[in-house]
């Protein structure tokens, strides 16, 4: 998922109290990595899995695709990621997903493990998990059982994490059975409270985490937690001090039976030598204003194309103003495409232009998209043509015209692009709709995204 349409989490993070990063055990020899000493590197290689978030997904279909799962923004008081440490030699761990609205990737968590269920999210920073005692009666289920593992930890209420006003949290931290509990907001309205607790991941039969800081929730209204991976100090990447992590979003196929492929790496991918990067960017003087989210990954985006046609869109309008509005930001947590209000209009009014005659008057897709058709989606992406979406260092990404529209049910297809202010927002979000069929690469120690063109129902 990702965290609230474009005003993200905002965190800082103490956490002296707390050793993070990765074991590497062999023949009962131990080897830590990501505070001192020789740099290695880590290749993790995981499946993802993209389905519905919520339990009814028939209920809240519509909301999920349009919304950003963004978390509500801080206004002070945040400090950037100084990067990750590379960590450990390359293992692989994959399976199958079905990619419909989140990619959710399967971690096995705990001492012995237990597989889970979360959204990789870039847009946010702590990962949460659903803990559950589980039942001999029930189903086997994606939530957490605490008391199997031996080594699962609460944090204790004098954890330097469970102070009063954190900023990592929308909410204020409390002492709760002495015990420290925490609340998630997201711009959706998803709720996310709990513990904070520290357990392991297993990577590998011979690899886990040092114990990592997460969130254990017993009440939220999503079937999966989420894995966090953006810059701030909590999040999954930070934590494990892994410095490049990318992911594959296969193309979703016109049938649910098909369910294809996506690969996510931590660390070092294979394929890197055809990715071409653009810098992140950083602007430390804005960074507690309200509308800018510090840790998310900022893209030097500069302009749009519609059927060849170069829309007269400012660059500036890609870029946070003094109150943060206008950040561009990539993530794999939100569905769809969101854009400020002047570099919407000029997209709709180029759509408008070259196919207004299909659109389906006065409908409204999940409060955003407006630019939705009921007539043959073949002939009206032939009337829009190819889309491209323009970087710095001339990096380009082209979304063929078959790609342009999504069907979001009842012969209704829309243009996969929304207007950030219909949310509440004021960014503009690039969604994993957008990233289908691309290699996304996010090096956290060279502070740069790659992307790379391919096949991701066959990518390894």
């Amino acid at each position: 998922m990702a965290s609230c349409s474009s005003l993200f989490l905002f965190y800082l993070v103490f956490l002296n109290f707390l050793y993070l990063g990765c074991t590497e055990t062999e023949t009962g020899n131990e080897t830590h990595y990501g505070t001192t000493g020789e740099n290695h590197s880590v290749s993790l290689s995981f499946s993802l899995s993209s389905v519905p978030l919520s339990h009814n997904a028939s209920s809240s279909q519509e909301a999920l695709q349009s919304s950003s799962l963004v978390s509500l923004p801080k206004t002070r008081g945040h400090h950037r990621s100084r990067g990750a440490v590379p960590s450990s030699p390359s293992i692989h761990y994959k399976s199958s997903f079905k990619y419909s609205m989140a990619l959710i990737v399967s971690l096995p968590l705990g001492t012995p493990p237990q597989p889970l269920s979360m959204v990789l999210d870039t847009g946010s920073q702590l990962s949460w998990i659903q803990c559950q005692r589980k039942s001999p009666r029930k189903p086997p289920t994606t939530s957490f059982d605490p008391s199997l593992s031996s080594s699962f930890s609460n944090l204790p209420c004098n954890s330097p994490l469970c102070m009063l006003q954190n900023p990592d949290f929308t909410l204020p931290t409390s002492c709760e059975n002495k015990v420290c509990h925490y609340s998630y907001f997201y711009a959706d309205g998803t709720l996310a409270e709990g513990n904070l607790v520290t357990d392991k991941f297993t990577l590998s039969p011979s690899k886990t985490t040092t114990p990592l800081v997460l969130g254990c929730t017993t009440n939220s209204s999503e079937a999966q937690g989420i894995l966090g991976m953006n810059l701030g100090r909590l999040s999954f990447p930070s934590q494990t001090k892994i410095s490049k992590f990318s992911y594959c979003v296969p193309l979703r196929q016109g049938t649910p039976r098909i369910t294809p492929m996506g690969t996510f790496y931590l660390g070092k991918n294979p394929n890197s030598r055809t990715f071409k990067y653009v810098n992140l960017l950083s602007f430390p003087q804005i960074k507690s204003m309200p509308n800018f989210d510090p840790l998310a990954y900022t893209l030097p985006m500069t302009g749009i194309m519609i059927g060849g046609k170069k829309l007269n869109i400012p660059v500036s309008v890609f870029r946070p103003d003094a109150g943060g509005s206008g950040q561009t930001m990539i993530d794999s947590g939100t569905q769809y495409t969101f854009l400020v209000d002047e570099a919407y209009s000029k997209v709709r009014e180029e759509v408008v232009r070259v196919a207004g005659r299909r659109l389906k008057q006065g409908y409204v897709h999940g409060g955003s998209m407006d630019m939705c058709f009921d007539g043959n989606p073949i002939e009206i992406e032939r009337l829009i043509g190819d889309m491209v979406f323009q970087f710095e260092n001339g990096v380009e990404i082209l979304i063929n015209k078959e790609r342009v529209l999504d069907d979001v049910g009842g012969g209704i297809h829309c243009v996969g692009i929304g207007q950030s202010s219909m949310l509440g927002t004021f960014s503009n979000i690039f969604g994993n709709f957008h990233q289908q069929n691309l290699w996304v690469e996010f090096d956290l120690a060279g502070r740069k995204v790659g992307f790379g063109a391919a096949d991701c129902t066959r990518s390894v």
